[in-house]
This record gives structure tokens, C-alpha cells and sequence, in this order.
């Protein structure tokens, strides 16, 4: 007999202990082969003084299984509180979103009856670095951070995943028509990886028209990739037009570890009221199983619970006059797809995982060369809400050690100096730009004695970014204006 997978259960709070325990009596009358071992998190984890939600023993289960089940929890409000999920996919480096959206029609409602899409989104970086800081009394920065490892892992991993799953397009969501270097990196890293798979069709979509092409005919796409923003967001537009957010699960998966949960929060409301539809959880389960090469299973739970909704056993979210025979509990759902467990659905499509085989392995990492870094200039930073943009400019221009000249102020990222638009709106934070002549060498001397001169200037510089050539590529974006 195969041997149990152990895996790391987390009962979670609101109506998370409820959902788990109906989602574990399926799986185990399913035929599951999992050991289970439960650790805390959530409210009872932060109210213990952990302040990511998780104690240390329940890392040592992580690790240890390096497969986690998670019910919803709840984040306490105010600050000093890390999001659980947040903590757990960087640590674990779980840099893969996976949300299966599919229309269940006519059983749940939705317009689109043909929906069946799936959401890939990384996982880590973008702005959910949570890289923050306040630079002047005017204005607040967080930093997008892309990095060519994080696209690299995360489009590779989009297309494998559409090989595996007999799945015939990938489009890519961004917004580089406006960030060329952030979004451009991950749209160029999709160019240049979808070739490798000829016999999966491509194409790439600005992230503000493709959402709004999800919301009015997602029968159109098939696999999304995308960045961790707007993965976010469109994930939810993608399972609210497939008929309800609460029937949606998840996987984050890494190169060693991963974690499945339903993309619905806690629901205090109706907790402990045996009212909660636990398919989101369940769904998440499903992949859990394929993850951890028990296809077998999860086509036999899978299609026992189409059956099931099928047959209008429904929980109160989904339940509707025309196909609804028995209102039932979070229990009595789960009851009834035991029950049905060998049955497969006759009008919903019947599903089948094929043949055991686990987890997608990505093959080793192989960044095209990148050109020589060169430093041309920097980009100062500077406070002050009682000058204006011509003052600065004189002053700045005239500054000694000028290896870099001023060639640039901005505002706000709109051009201010040499020439304002009299209609553009000023804060306290100015962005002087300066830039060596072409082909001189910088070097970091060059940069202090610069920043010194700002000092003796009497000038209250915030922040400065470096301004790099690779090879023959510009490092750094040019401004509006």
C-alpha cells in the first residue's frame, strides 16, 4: 500500500474550523493517503505574541511536510500584525498563484457558461514587496520591485503548467505601455520563453483592457500570467463572473514546498452556524491532491462533487428556486458528496487528472546574458515646499563638481525644469536628474562630492537613485514631459 503523505492542517478561525473538518471527511472517504498534522495560526497564534500569525513549532511542520492546508484565518485589526499568507509565501518562496476559475452553469449562476479559466500570478515581489516609506511631508513611495528570477519562474511555470494540463493558450497581462521597465521585463521574459512551446498558443493583453475583457467574455483566454497586483485583482473578477468567489480554491506552490486554501476569508458572520460551503476549500484540497501525484482520488472527489451540485444539493450562497432541491449545511454538503463518491456528473463536464505524476518541476534556470553595469549619473531627491521650480533649477545648475550636470527636474514624475507647464501641480518633492556626458565615467566619488555640494547648499536631499547603463541598454526611465 502507498504510503501516507504527511501533510500540515491549519484549522484557522471564523468559519474555517467547520470547512476543514468537512473537507478532511471527504478526502478521507475518498481514499486520501494523508497523515495529518494540525499546528496552530491565525487569532490564537497572534494573540500568543507571534506577530505573523504562526508560531515557531508550526514552521518546524512546514518544513518538515512541506505541504500546508489552510483554512481561512483572521488578521486582527491595527498594526503590528504581518499577513499570515504574505509571510508564509516568502518564506516557503512560494512564488506561484494558481486559481482555477470554471463556470458551473446552469447549477451556479453566471453569464458565462463557458468560463474555464486559470490565473497564474507571481507570487512575491511587485508591490507586494511592501517596500514603503514617507519621503517628504507631500509624499508617500512604495517600491515595484520585478526581478528577472521572479519572471523567469513565474512565466516558465504558466507555460508548463498549460503543457501538463492539456491547456492551449497563455496570455500575458501587463501595464509596460506605462512601466517599460518593470512591466516591460515581464512581458519580454513571456516573449522570449512562450517560443520554447510552439504547440501552445500566445498572446499579451494591457492589464486595464484585459480585465475588463474578463468581466465581458473571459470565455476568451485560457491560462493568464501575470504580476502579483493585478493577479490580485483579477483573480476575483475571474471567480465572481464564474459564479461566486466562494467557490474558488488556490495553490501557492514553490520549488519545495506549497499551500492550499480557498481564496474566501473567514466569515466571522456565519461562523459556527453549520452554514458555510466548504468548496472552497475542497478545491483547494483537489489540488493538493494532484500536487502530491494522487490524481486518482482527486478525480474521484472532483466528480462526486460536481454530482453532487449537479443533483441541487446546495449550500445557502448558491442556492436558487430553479435548481435547488435541498438546502443544506456545511455538514450535510459534505455528507452528500460522500455519498456520491463513484458517481460522475451527466450534464457538468466529467473531469479526469490522468495518470499520477505530482507537482510541475521547472527545469534549471537559464537568464540570457545581461550587458556590463555602468554608472552615468543619479537621480536627487530633495524636499522643499518654498521654492519653485525655476529657483531650484538655478541654484541646482550651479553647483560645483559638476561631472554630472543638471539636465532635468521633475515633480511628481512630470518634467518641471528646464520649462514648466504652467498648469502642472507642484508638491514638496523634487527629482533632480543628473547625467554625466556621453561616454564619461562615474564614479561613486563623482556621486559624493555631488551629494556634498547639495549639502553645503543647504538643500534637504531625501533619497537618491543611481543611474545605471547595461551594456548598451538605459537603466532608467525618462519622464513625462
Amino acid at each position: 500500500m502507498t504510503a501516507r503523505v504527511p501533510v500540515t492542517i491549519a484549522y484557522g478561525d471564523g468559519i474555517g474550523p467547520e470547512i476543514m473538518k468537512a473537507t478532511l471527511q471527504m478526502l478521507d472517504a475518498a481514499g486520501a493517503r494523508i497523515e495529518p498534522e494540525v499546528i496552530e495560526v491565525g487569532l490564537a497564534a497572534y494573540q500568543a505574541g507571534h506577530t505573523s500569525g504562526l508560531a515557531p513549532e508550526g514552521w518546524d511542520s512546514l518544513r518538515r511536510t512541506r505541504i500546508f492546508l489552510k483554512a481561512p484565518i483572521t488578521t486582527p485589526q491595527g498594526g503590528g500584525f504581518k499577513s499570515l499568507n504574505v509571510t508564509i509565501r516568502k518564506g516557503l518562496g512560494l512564488f506561484a498563484n494558481v486559481r482555477p476559475n470554471i463556470a458551473l452553469h446552469p447549477y451556479v449562476s453566471t453569464h458565462f457558461p463557458a468560463l474555464d479559466l486559470v490565473i497564474v500570478r507571481e507570487n512575491e515581489e511587485d508591490l507586494y514587496a511592501g517596500i514603503e516609506h514617507q519621503q517628504s511631508n507631500d509624499v508617500v513611495q512604495c517600491l515595484k520591485l520585478v526581478s528577472r528570477q521572479g519572471c523567469e519562474r513565474i512565466v516558465r511555470y504558466a507555460f508548463e503548467y498549460a503543457r501538463a494540463n492539456g491547456r492551449r493558450k497563455v496570455t500575458c497581462f501587463s501595464k509596460d505601455n506605462i512601466m517599460k521597465m518593470t512591466d516591460g521585463l515581464f512581458h519580454k521574459t513571456f516573449d522570449r520563453i512562450g517560443v520554447e512551446y510552439p504547440e501552445i498558443a500566445r498572446d499579451h493583453w494591457i492589464v486595464d483592457i484585459g480585465t475588463a475583457l474578463i468581466a465581458d467574455c473571459p470565455e476568451k483566454f485560457d491560462v493568464i500570467v501575470t504580476l502579483n497586483l493585478y493577479g490580485d485583482i483579477i483573480s476575483d473578477v475571474a471567480a465572481q463572473v464564474a459564479g461566486s468567489v466562494g467557490m474558488a480554491g488556490s495553490s501557492n506552490v514553490g520549488e519545495s514546498c506549497a499551500m492550499f486554501e480557498a481564496i474566501h476569508g473567514s466569515a466571522p458572520d456565519i461562523a459556527g452556524r453549520d452554514m458555510a460551503n466548504p468548496s472552497g476549500l475542497l478545491n483547494g484540497a483537489l489540488m493538493m491532491l494532484t500536487h502530491i501525484g494522487q490524481n486518482e482520488v482527486a478525480t474521484r472527489l472532483h466528480n462526486a462533487w460536481l454530482k453532487t451540485i449537479e443533483d441541487g444539493i446546495h449550500t445557502g450562497d448558491i442556492a436558487s428556486d430553479a435548481f435547488t432541491t435541498q438546502h443544506v449545511g456545511t455538514a450535510a454538503f459534505a455528507a452528500a458528496v460522500i455519498e456520491r463518491l463513484g458517481q460522475s456528473p451527466t450534464r457538468l463536464k466529467t473531469v479526469s487528472y490522468g495518470e499520477s505524476r505530482g507537482g510541475i518541476q521547472l527545469p534549471p534556470m537559464n537568464l540570457p546574458p545581461i550587458g556590463e553595469r555602468r554608472l552615468v549619473g543619479i537621480d536627487v531627491f530633495i524636499q522643499s515646499s518654498t521654492i519653485s521650480a525655476a529657483q531650484l533649477g538655478d541654484k541646482v545648475s550651479t553647483l560645483p563638481n559638476q561631472n554630472m550636470p543638471l539636465t532635468m527636474i521633475s515633480n511628481r514624475g512630470a518634467a518641471v525644469w528646464p520649462m514648466l507647464m504652467p498648469e502642472t501641480m507642484c508638491v514638496d518633492q523634487w527629482r533632480c536628474r543628473h547625467l554625466a556626458p556621453a561616454g564619461a565615467a562615474v564614479t561613486n566619488a563623482d556621486i559624493l562630492a555631488l551629494l556634498t555640494a547639495y549639502n553645503h547648499a543647504g538643500l534637504d536631499v531625501v533619497k537618491t537613485e543611481n543611474l545605471y547603463y547595461f551594456g548598451t541598454e538605459r537603466g532608467f526611465s525618462v519622464d513625462q514631459g
